[in-house]
């Protein structure tokens, strides 16, 4: 791959189902995300070479790396319109990124898989509609592994990290709240908890101490209403790893998304543009 100067990483809060294809239903719910979304390429100044996206909506046993050329859609949502299970994003994959990044999971002594049949889930497939709409960029989707231990995927950013040198843009796939039972006006005080610990452990603390910070993320405030399975904040850990020592900056947040909740996104390394 060309080596060229090196890119930031991303944490997206990627918000919910296929909603990019929902706006007649939604209003403008989706405004200020989708918005923040589609300023990443203006910040990172040029096209990358491909997208590697680790999605909250993919675990595996050992990390997983799609390999199809092209990535067949993944519904992996319910109680939507019908519509919504016809959309599609035709961004091709790229078998010589997925070889190289299982390449340097090995390399790095991580338990490394390839999957030649696997599509995009709407963790991707949402947020790309924003950020590259006319899908002219490949995408590759990485696996989280299973057990969701944070040290294992700050490593497994650590062993990716050489990529950004390549052109290839890391992008975390979550949501910095995530609890369905708790969501709405209920949940404004204990999301706005969570976020604020969380941008002040990512963006105000100095990078050497903002990993042991993220290792114990669960002892943060209402760390666990805000995420009773953390599935959707281990996205994070991957590309805090993969900018260890650069600095952090929300780019994205609200304090009323779904009638209530304090979200957030967040990129490590500085923008060039």
């Amino acid at each position: 791959m060309t080596t060229t100067s090196r890119l930031p990483t991303y944490f997206i809060s990627h918000g919910g189902g296929p909603w990019p294809w929902m706006k007649k239903e939604m209003g403008p719910t989706y405004d200020k995300l989708e918005a923040s979304l589609a300023d990443m390429p203006r910040q990172i100044g040029r096209t990358p070479a491909a997208i590697l996206m680790v999605s909250a909506h993919w675990e595996e046993p050992a990390f997983t790396v799609m390999g199809n050329p092209r990535p067949p859609m993944i519904y992996d949502y319910g109680g939507f319109p019908a519509h919504t299970y016809q959309v599609h994003y035709d961004a091709p994959g790229s078998p010589e990124l997925a070889r190289r990044v299982q390449s340097l999971l090995e390399a790095a002594g991580l338990p490394a898989a390839l999957d030649a049949e696997r599509g995009f889930d709407h963790g991707t497939f949402s947020p790309m509609a924003a950020i590259y709409p006319k899908a002219e960029v490949p995408v590759v989707q990485l696996s989280l592994r299973r057990g969701l231990d944070p040290a294992e995927h700050i490593a497994l950013g650590r062993a990716i990290a050489p990529l950004r040198d390549e052109n290839v843009l890391i992008v975390g796939s979550g949501l910095s709240y995530h609890n369905l039972r708790n969501f709405g006006p209920q949940a404004r005080d204990v999301s706005k908890a969570f976020d604020d610990w969380l941008d002040g452990a990512v963006v105000r603390t100095a990078p050497q101490q903002r990993i042991e910070q993220l290792l114990h993320w669960s002892a943060a405030p209402a760390a666990r209403i805000a995420h009773p399975r953390e599935e959707h904040l281990i996205p994070l850990m991957v590309a805090v790893g993969a900018a260890e020592g650069e600095a952090g900056e929300r780019i994205y947040h609200e304090d009323a998304f779904m009638g209530g909740i304090s979200v957030s996104s967040f990129r490590f390394g500085a923008a060039s543009a």
